[in-house]
């Protein structure tokens, strides 16, 4: 017997039933709201350091701590050591446990460490906070794949875009609001303040993650301060097409298949090239406007808020385009290569032009930047949630493979731009190097996605328990109407 989960509509259908959306939210909606709000405080504890550690070496004159001595990079890297060796093992906890109990522990130790980076600094020296880092980066590895496995749980397909697309809006959400509380944090109470508050916010989120999340529309539907309407949970159980009998997969990933595959390839090519744009900028925006445009400090934290608001803003349009399309009819892998396209293609362009504007005034050059930090967005509907249209029974493990390649990616980034932008900073064509490269890998990440990639359920998604061999969870054209075989086409 073969389970279709495929739907461009507001509805569902099993048993050759339909199933319409209930109107109004519903517990989905307020579950991806949960996913935002552990996004934005993962985010905030891992950000808030960039700021705090211009004025820990204000207040460590006698050089104790050692990050006047030139290890201030190392302690800001070292998050990614953490993150990237955790990345398959939590994605793997995440399928086999509980997604949910992965991740509300994950940040809940994240957010002790950022509380215990103070007295990390009092007692010790700049190897003490890496350690607290190298901590949060470990904790915080379940992010991304904890996120995903809910969301291939919560979300329908035909609402994937939007909702997938707000949950992980808490990245640029969390990123904007840091810079300015950290800045008044620092003022008013000393850069301690900031570990204490985002610390302190973080474990504040994991208990109520704790309280309010669920595993899936089943589990919710068992407790007592998370329950779901009986017509909301066919809807979702009947879009992705599982319900309470539908047999459980194995936890054990068909990892030759996923490993030889090429939609999977093409993501973790995408995925790698959107962290390299990504981070690139930004880690060295900051450099690069006070060595180039010569902002002042206060000046560059505003003017560096302004191109991820800009991103956040045009998440809502792209999201809701995205899921549109699908409802007109647009296959589901087209919609992901267009919005990809946009979220790659356009900044590569803007950096490129970047490198030829005149300096004279400042104001062309940060337009062109919140252009190509902004259009970043597309790619939340583009190769971001691909990960659960290749696999809804594995997402949380692809996000944790293309993740763990994609975070050495990160970690590589400011390196290589600092073996490039060597000596006078403020010397424009070593910035144009780190512009070409980094418009050619969006380019060719992008074209490689298009080429290769696809919005398909791929044949490997399926159960592999010995009982239940042969019930299968992809979508075979020949089992299923030409007209829902056609929607699903690459």
């Amino acid at each position: 017997m073969t389970q279709n989960i495929i739907n461009n509509k507001e509805c569902g259908t099993i048993d050759n039933k339909t199933v319409k959306a209930p109107a109004g939210l519903g517990i989905r909606h307020w579950q991806c709201v949960l996913f935002f709000f552990g996004i934005t405080t993962a985010y905030s504890n891992r950000l808030c350091l960039s700021l705090a550690i211009v004025a820990i070496k204000d207040e460590d004159v006698n050089h104790e701590s050692g990050l006047n001595n030139g290890y201030d990079s190392i302690v800001l890297s070292s998050f990614f050591w953490g993150y990237t060796l955790m990345q398959v093992p939590s994605g793997y906890l995440a399928k086999t446990r509980s997604a949910k109990l992965v991740l509300g522990i994950g940040l809940f130790i994240s957010g002790f460490a950022s509380l215990i980076v103070p007295l990390a600094n009092d007692v010790g020296d700049w190897s003490a906070i890496c350690a607290c880092r190298v901590i949060m980066g470990l904790s915080q590895a379940c992010l991304l794949p904890c996120t995903h496995t809910l969301l291939s749980k919560w979300v329908p397909p035909s609402e994937r875009g939007r909702l997938g697309s707000m949950a992980y809006s808490g990245a640029q959400f969390g990123t904007v609001i840091t810079y300015p509380i950290s800045g008044a944090l620092i003022q008013i109470a000393g850069w301690r303040s900031t570990f204490y508050f985002f610390g302190g916010t973080a474990i504040l989120w994991s208990c109520l993650f704790f309280l309010f999340g669920a595993d899936s529309p089943m589990t919710s539907s068992r407790r007592a301060l998370c329950v779901i309407g009986d017509d909301e949970k066919k809807y979702i159980e009947s879009s992705l097409g599982v319900s309470e009998t539908t047999p459980k997969t194995s936890g054990n990933p068909p990892w030759k298949s996923i490993l030889t595959s090429m939609p999977f390839w093409a993501l973790v090519i995408a995925h790698c090239g959107q962290n390299w744009g990504f981070w690139m900028l930004l880690t060295e925006l900051p450099t690069y406007m006070a060595r180039v445009l010569k902002f002042n400090y206060s000046e560059n934290g505003l003017v560096l808020a302004l191109p991820y608001l800009t991103m956040l803003i045009l998440i809502i349009p792209v999201s809701l385009l995205s899921d549109w399309s699908g409802k007109k009819g647009v296959s589901r892998g087209l919609s992901r290569k267009v919005c990809n396209t946009i979220g790659h293609w356009g900044p590569a362009l803007a950096i490129l032009s970047l490198s030829f504007a005149p300096l004279d005034h400042a104001t062309l050059p940060v337009i062109i930047l919140i252009i190509a930090v902004g259009l970043n967005a597309g790619s939340m509907c583009g190769f971001q949630i691909n990960h659960i249209d290749l696999s809804p029974n594995f997402a949380g493990i692809l996000m944790s493979i293309t993740n763990c390649v994609a975070s050495v990616i990160a970690i590589l980034a400011p390196l290589i731009v600092g073996e490039i932008v060597t000596g006078d900073q403020s010397d424009v064509m070593q910035w144009r190097i780190v512009f070409y490269i980094t418009a050619a890998i969006y380019f060719l990440g992008n074209l490689i996605f298009i080429i290769f990639g696809t919005g398909s359920v791929q044949p490997w998604d399926k159960v592999t328990d010995d009982v239940n061999k042969g019930i299968v969870l992809s979508v075979k054209s020949s089992t299923v109407p030409s007209a829902i075989s056609a929607s699903v086409s690459n």
